[in-house]
């Protein structure tokens, strides 16, 4: 990884494009591998089509833990809920004049 980067490469075909790149810039000539080959012969569609390196998986945990599933309590449910129940209250919350509302009097258009 280079200062210059903002983020290492993640996909293989940009670790092959990168590699190239770097081997490019310090020597003047591609080197001798089977990643160049595919470049010289089917450009970067080849790299992208075929890339040579593993793809590299980078792992990052945020510390959070997931509770352990129970039929009887289900995170997802009493989330959507409260959801539900928070758009029920401010609903509730509007002004009674709001709510007697109708179409013709919302546009100013005739009965």
């Amino acid at each position: 990884m280079t200062a210059r980067s903002f983020w290492p490469p993640v996909e293989a075909a940009q670790v092959d494009y990168e590699s190239l790149r770097a081997h490019l810039l310090d020597r003047d000539r591609l080197p001798d591998d089977l990643a160049a080959a595919r470049f010289a012969r089917r450009g970067l569609a080849g790299l992208i089509t075929w890339p040579v390196s593993d793809p590299i998986f980078i792992l990052e945990l945020s510390g959070a833990s997931r509770p352990a599933w129970s039929p009887h309590a289900d995170p997802r449910v009493q989330a959507l809920a409260a959801g539900y129940q928070f758009l029920l209250d401010a609903a509730a919350a509007l002004p009674c004049a709001a709510a007697r509302a109708t179409p013709s009097t919302m546009t100013g258009g005739a009965r």
